[in-house]
């Protein structure tokens, strides 16, 4: 069991939420490309974080929570940062293919999209060489539909390609970085710097958020199907050296009104099943913003594992994340592939540890990062189509 204290079992408000006018406000940038996120997050204990994102296709400000299982002496009381990630991604696919079966004048009766995400790690992290790592994704599409099976495969290929995450999965983008040690700033030793003005520590400003709404867009399920690929354990993740696979799922449909609802299910390490709600038109959160905070929520369990495995102080850790997306190809109207900017991250770090260790966790954070591992690799889908 975790030797830490279950802030969000305590927390006597709902763990996602809408936020209610005028608390936990947050300025968006300069929207560069179409769609701008901006997510800012803070450590409540070891594992668990809770993160506010906005994204400019929205006026709602969403609360988001996660945590993590055994594995990482977590409580479970939130979905892990991946889930978010494979959710906003397979949510997003949804909406392009959708779009793109409407502009062809393809008719679906039903479908079903399944998607799984593969991820590595491997290395020592007291020796420097740990590193996160991402693999190409599967994608099933089970689809009711008279179109013929080409005209399907074709569809669904460039729905994935449509994607406004189609910017951050293909090609090789290195994320940028502010480090802030103490209320300092701090040169990064190796992380490339972001350029421009560094928010203010967003560490007090989650405090007092209220929910506007008492809608459940988040719920546990149990726990996933115990398969053979399973090699997880009590705190087995936090093993100094590792050499493993991480396979997580998502599963989407539609309501009946349109609203995405994805069941996540994490097979390795052994976790959770995880009910969403996804939708672009502000009933839930939308795509982008799950995708953002399963990148930042990453990188943080990143840092807070790699202190607690060095065995330094790290009091807090908090971030402000921007990612800047284009509209997506068919559901924004664009005819292009969906395209994005490096991921920005303005890291805030409160430890009694001198600044080599800032530096030192901001860079194994990245390395070790399975999502900023996914942006720095050139990835693909592939693609199956089932005729149900």
């Amino acid at each position: 069991m975790a030797g830490h204290d279950n802030i969000l079992g305590k927390d006597p408000r709902p763990s996602f939420f809408a936020v209610e006018d005028g608390t936990g406000r947050i300025a968006l940038p300069q929207n560069r490309k179409g769609t701008t996120v901006r997510f800012a997050a803070r450590s409540l204990s070891v594992m668990q974080k809770e993160g506010l994102v906005a994204s400019s296709n929205s006026n709602q400000i969403w609360r988001l929570v996660s945590d993590e299982g055994a594995y990482l002496d977590g409580y479970d009381e939130a979905p892990c940062p991946l889930s978010f990630l494979t959710t906003g991604m397979v949510s997003s696919y949804m909406t392009e293919l959708l779009a793109l079966a409407q502009q062809r004048g393809i008719t679906i009766r039903d479908i079903t999209l399944v998607q799984d995400n593969f991820y590595t790690m491997k290395g020592s992290a007291l020796k420097g060489t740990m590193t996160g790592g991402a693999n190409d994704i599967d994608l099933e599409a089970r689809i009711d539909s008279d179109a013929d099976a080409e005209a399907l495969r074709v569809l669904v290929y460039d729905a994935v390609a449509a994607s406004p995450l189609n910017g951050l999965m293909r090609g090789e983008k290195e994320s940028l970085f502010t480090l802030t040690h103490h209320g300092r700033r701090v040169v990064p030793a190796k992380a490339k710097p972001v350029i421009g003005d560094v928010p203010d520590d967003p560490g007090d400003g989650l405090d007092g958020v209220q929910p506007a709404t008492s809608t459940q867009i988040i719920r546990r399920a149990g726990m996933s199907p115990l398969t053979e690929e399973a090699t997880s354990s009590q705190g087995s993740s936090l093993a100094e050296e590792q050499d493993r696979v991480l396979h997580i799922r998502g599963i989407c449909t539609l309501r009946e009104d349109g609203v995405k609802q994805v069941e996540q299910q994490l097979f390795n390490p052994h976790g959770s099943i995880f009910h969403y709600l996804c939708d672009e038109e502000g009933r839930a959160p939308d795509a982008v913003s799950y995708m953002a905070a399963g990148i930042g929520f990453c990188f943080m369990t990143q840092l807070g594992r790699y202190a607690k495995i060095a065995k330094k102080d790290l009091a807090a850790y908090n971030i402000v994340q921007d990612i800047h997306f284009s509209k997506g190809g068919a559901s924004g109207g664009t005819g292009q592939a969906g395209s994005a900017d490096p991921v920005e991250t303005h890291v805030y770090l409160h430890s009694k540890e001198d600044d080599e260790f800032a530096r030192a966790a901001l860079d194994m954070g990245e390395q070790t990062c399975f999502l900023h591992a996914f942006c720095r690799t050139d990835l693909k889908a592939r693609v199956r189509v089932v005729r149900t």
